[in-house]
């Protein structure tokens, strides 16, 4: 119990107030019935690069209003929520951005600072364009 109210503190100060998921079954349902995408991330729980892009990128408010317009968020570690096999986890961290069924449109792996992340989330826009 005391290892859940703490992944739950932690979760809140990591991402502020971000409504982040932790259920992939759970999130395709909210993406479904809100019509969103899912943004999926995969961290391990000694990953410090995780941690880094956790503490840094996610804590910036324009990534995180522009995640929230489009996309369920979806956080898991790969050493404690169940993750489909069809899904690689390592390296962490690892990024997918998916459509409400799960259907993968664009993968990636690593840290992304602010500006890299934002000009990548415009990369994953053109691909969700494209799908038919």
């Amino acid at each position: 119990m005391r290892f859940i109210i703490t992944a739950f503190i932690l979760s809140t100060a990591l991402f502020g107030s971000a409504d982040w998921m932790s259920n992939y079954h759970d999130a395709l349902k909210v993406a479904q019935d809100k019509n969103k995408r899912v943004y999926m991330l995969i961290v391990s729980d000694d990953c410090g690069w995780c941690k880094k892009f956790e503490r840094t990128t996610l804590k910036n408010k324009k990534i995180i209003k522009r995640l929230q317009e489009k996309y369920v968020l979806l956080h898991l570690s790969r050493d404690s929520n169940y993750i489909p096999k069809k899904f690689k986890t390592t390296p962490v961290p690892r990024h997918y951005f998916l459509t409400s069924k799960g259907k993968e449109v664009f993968p990636v792996v690593g840290y992304r600072d602010v500006e890299t992340f934002n000009g990548f989330l415009d990369d994953v826009e053109k691909r969700y364009q494209r799908l038919p």
